[in-house]
């Protein structure tokens, strides 16, 4: 049996495992120590006597994993990143924003979930994590849906599909952990992310207002704004604009020359930034705790995730299984864009039973080399390349689709996390009623990994400019 047998083997009971119940993490650490146990041990033959040997070396090499891993300092823009948007919320800036957005679009049909879509995007740019921005919005946008009359599907799925645009939209959490995955520029690939992000939010409110125009009493408009209510309400949302400018502008530098920081002391000031506004408008000490233990708890499961699937990943790399998958892609005779899109509808699929930074962190180390591959290698250059695009642009053109289907994970059943934080938060409505709201929007996602295949400028004209 060769080592990519034994691979294939490990992997398929790991699926196994994750279908049946089992945490993406746990399983994952506990398939890649048993397939480096088993692969040490072949080396030996399968001596009996040299089991102890493979299972000291499996152990070891398995213990490094976590410090050497999770020390790297890229993955410090996580916590702050998801900090940021729990501190914004407690500073009444998601308000301010869903109030800006309700003012100045709520005079199109279904304007109150398309202003419920756009304030989502704009927390988005002050948030790290999709989970915490549909849990706000669940708060916030809801409530003022049924009031004028939404069904309560459909505003729990706007909230839900919402809240999905903070896997793009920078500051990204699950972009970071592509970035350390497949050892990509983590500022190029943050950069991507708001052009794709903001043809997103603009797919979803135009779908909203398809769907408002389509069917009578589906949402009414929200008129009766004066200009001056309009602009007033840009001043309580301002900071948010404010935040992200300077992270921007410390990360990008855009007067050109040497950046003024990394991505995480961006992250770090940026955190810094929203706690001074909230303490100005008068957090209290009970709200900072909220904050920090959110915040903490969601670190420390996406830190889990990632400790165990990196265990997982470094058997694969003793199966020679990424290489192995890499060979026969490249060896399919068909067109490269078929088979990117056939591995796409792969993740879809695999996403409707495994949480997106799990499926992500499992898949990655197997299907990117075959897709830079497909293109033609690390250093090919644009015209001798498949898709048109040299390898660095390729692994930033691949990872802003995967992170897109990422987000169409969040949403589809039974996994859906957003779907099941918005029921949790609303316990009115139940989860399969979040997952109706939510299946419209699979079509607004659908044209969306659609127009960024066919153009693959809007997601790589910003990081080109750097």
């Amino acid at each position: 049996m060769t080592s990519v047998d034994i691979g294939l083997i490990i992997s398929l009971g790991m699926l196994i495992m994750v279908v049946l119940g089992m945490r993406v993490a746990f399983a994952a650490a506990a398939a890649g120590m048993i397939g480096l146990i088993w692969i040490f041990w072949a080396k030996k033959q399968y001596d009996p006597e040299a089991f102890v040997w493979a299972l000291t070396v499996a152990t070891k090499t398995a213990g490094q994993i976590p410090h050497s891993k999770i020390s790297a300092q890229a993955l410090s823009l996580i916590p702050t990143f998801i900090l940021i948007g729990f501190l914004a919320y407690h500073a009444g800036l998601t308000k301010a924003l869903f109030e800006a957005a309700k003012r100045w679009v709520g005079w199109l049909p279904g304007g109150m979930a398309v202003s419920t879509v756009f304030s989502t995007a704009g927390f988005a740019a002050v948030s790290g994590a999709s989970v915490a921005t549909s849990a706000v919005f669940a708060r916030i946008a809801i409530p003022e849906m049924l009031k004028v009359g939404y069904d309560k599907r459909f505003a729990a799925g706007v909230v839900a599909a919402g809240g999905t645009l903070a896997s793009l939209i920078p500051p990204s959490a699950i972009l970071v952990i592509y970035a350390i995955i497949v050892e990509q520029d983590v500022g190029k690939l943050l950069l991507a992310g708001f052009v794709p992000g903001a043809v997103s939010a603009l797919i979803y409110g135009l779908l909203v207002v398809g769907l408002a125009l389509s069917f009578k009493n589906f949402g009414p408009p929200i008129t009766g704004f004066r200009w001056t209510e309009r602009l007033s309400s840009l001043i309580p949302a301002s900071p948010i604009v404010f935040v992200v400018l300077i992270i921007i502008f410390f990360v990008y530098n855009p007067f050109g020359g040497d950046a003024w920081g990394t991505p995480t002391e961006g992250g770090a000031l940026g955190a810094f930034l929203v706690f001074c506004i909230a303490v100005f408008k008068g957090m209290r000490w009970s709200q900072l705790k909220d904050a920090l233990i959110e915040t903490a708890k969601l670190s420390v499961m996406i830190f889990t995730i990632i400790w165990g699937v990196l265990i997982y990943v470094r058997f694969l790399g003793f199966a020679d299984l990424p290489t192995a998958f890499s060979d026969w892609i490249t060896s399919i005779d068909q067109s490269p864009i078929i088979t990117l899109v056939l591995i796409l509808l792969g993740y879809a699929i695999l996403g409707m039973f495994m949480d997106a930074i799990g499926m992500l962190l499992l898949t990655l180390p197997v299907v990117y080399p075959a897709v830079i591959a497909l293109n033609g290698g690390e250093t090919v250059l644009a015209a001798d390349s498949a898709f048109g695009m040299s390898g660095p642009m390729c692994a930033i053109w691949f990872g802003i689709l995967v992170v897109k289907m990422a987000e169409f994970c969040l949403i589809t059943p039974p996994i859906g996390l957003n779907c099941f934080v918005v029921a949790g938060v609303r316990p009115d409505i139940s989860v399969q009623d979040v997952f109706r709201g939510v299946t419209p929007f699979f079509i607004a996602d659908a044209i969306t990994i659609a127009t960024l295949i066919a153009f693959p400028a809007i997601v790589l004209w910003l990081p080109s400019q750097i």
